[in-house]
């Protein structure tokens, strides 16, 4: 075990064993023995992922003489993290006392950890690709009431993830993965901000289990297009350590930011390529080309000159910032999600001119932390290109005109202190989405 997963280990919450490597699915049945000691076991997993390893999983521990409950496979066309398939599971798993032993990606996890946490137990994790960082994170995100949802919920007791299954799973499934690790990028550039303007500080035993193997992870994307076992053992890791982040914290800061936020408001709006589902880290690539994006407009902008006041007088009262927020989402499935989620961060003027005259004194530092965390829009365009994530708007259907309402809509969702809140609060938003999406700009509207 190398020294990252150690480090990781040790801060987890939840999950007592990792194992990666290739041709670790051969030692399953040693992993559940050691972790689940004389207990049965259930396998949770979709028609493709039973094929892929969960029917190999299922003989190992007959072999091994694990009891197991009949499997639970999921056989919907069009499955994905919400709450109905949740139900169905729990259901299933209210008849027995076995363990389940989710194996599969993002879908599978999600709903085997949801469902477990319900069934009063723990849950062990296959994973089948690298395609997301949500393995061994504390939470599910599922959607419930038309609206994405994180549901607190244990990560697995246990994680095994074999580099010779995973390297061999479907390209777009480790471009996807690739791109939601590049995302730790921009959402570390979030928690910076957060912590210079004293919104919530950097936790840095947190920080660390993210970010010190990130540059390494996103180093190789010829590797990782390539499906090099040492590339895609770098990524898989990365993305698990991510997780053991977020259960060391109980939140997804370490990992999300701005760039999650643009992902969970099109899928709260049941935004659809051709019919289908864009999946996570596609969303979440064009967040994080958006948002560093927009960084580079912040960071092209000297706050230091910042008119404190002209943007407290222009900053509206409580009563003002709700009514807009449920403007904002009148219609939609979700109607008081701006007013919940920007009341929750909501500050009053004078705590605003505090907070803003922290950023004019200090920004010659937080500038210089934020550049050293960000990298260049176009380094990020050329390696998300090379592994085969999409880089434009248009690749996931989605238009240039939706993507700057998604700049604005995407700060009433969530709670958490972004770039988007700088924008907003400063009085600059309108001013770096013109540069953005106005003549000459990279996204320019026609």
């Amino acid at each position: 075990m190398n020294a990252n997963i150690e480090k990781a280990l040790a801060a987890a919450n939840d999950t007592r064993a990792l194992w990666i490597g290739a041709g670790v699915s051969d030692r399953v049945a040693d992993l559940f023995k050691e972790q689940f000691p004389a207990m049965p076991a259930v396998i949770v997993a979709d028609t493709t992922t039973w094929q892929v390893l969960g029917e190999k999983v299922s003989r190992l521990f007959s072999a091994a003489g694990i009891i197991q409950e009949s499997p639970f496979i999921f056989d919907n066309d069009d499955l994905y993290a919400e709450y109905g398939f949740v139900e169905q599971l729990t259901a299933s798993l209210s008849n027995h006392t076995a363990i389940p032993v989710a194996v599969g990606s993002g879908t599978i996890n999600d709903l085997a950890k949801l469902s477990a946490y319900q069934a009063d137990r723990r849950y062990m994790c296959v994973a089948t690709a690298a395609s997301m960082d949500g393995y061994t994170a504390f939470g599910a995100s599922i959607t419930a009431d038309g609206a994405k949802q994180t549901f607190g919920c244990p990560a697995p007791q246990a994680c095994l993830a074999d580099t010779d299954i995973i390297r061999k799973a479907p390209p777009q499934m480790t471009a996807s993965g690739y791109a939601d690790l590049f995302a730790k990028v921009t959402a570390g550039a979030d928690w910076i901000l957060a912590d210079a303007l004293q919104v919530e500080a950097i936790d840095k035993r947190a920080w660390s289990v993210v970010q010190d193997g990130l540059p390494g992870a996103l180093s190789d994307p010829e590797g990782i297009a390539a499906g090099s076992e040492q590339a895609i053992g770098k990524l898989i890791e990365g993305l698990i350590l991510g997780g053991f982040a977020m259960q060391a914290t109980q939140s997804s800061r370490p990992a999300s930011g701005a760039e999650h936020q643009f992902s969970h408001l099109w899928n709260m709006e049941h935004f659809l390529n051709h019919g289908e589902h864009v999946s996570h880290g596609f969303q979440v690539s064009i967040g994080t080309i958006a948002v560093t994006a927009f960084y580079e407009q912040v960071l092209q902008t000297d706050l230091s000159e910042l008119d404190v006041e002209k943007a407290c007088r222009l900053w509206p009262d409580r009563d003002e910032s709700d009514a807009r927020a449920l403007k904002l989402f009148e219609g939609t499935d979700f109607p008081l999600i701006g007013v919940q989620e920007t009341g929750a961060k909501y500050i009053p003027a004078d705590e605003l001119r505090e907070q803003l005259q922290l950023l004019k004194s200090n920004w010659a530092e937080i500038r210089s932390r934020l550049r050293s965390q960000l990298l260049p829009l176009s380094e990020l365009r050329r390696r998300l290109e090379r592994v085969g994530a999409p880089v434009e708007p248009e690749q996931i259907g989605l238009s240039r005109s939706r993507l700057r309402e998604a700049f604005v809509r995407a700060q009433y969702i969530r709670r958490r202190y972004t770039v988007l809140d700088l924008a907003v609060r400063t009085g600059y938003l309108d001013t770096w989405l013109d540069q953005l999406f106005g003549a000459d700009g990279i996204w320019e509207i026609k």
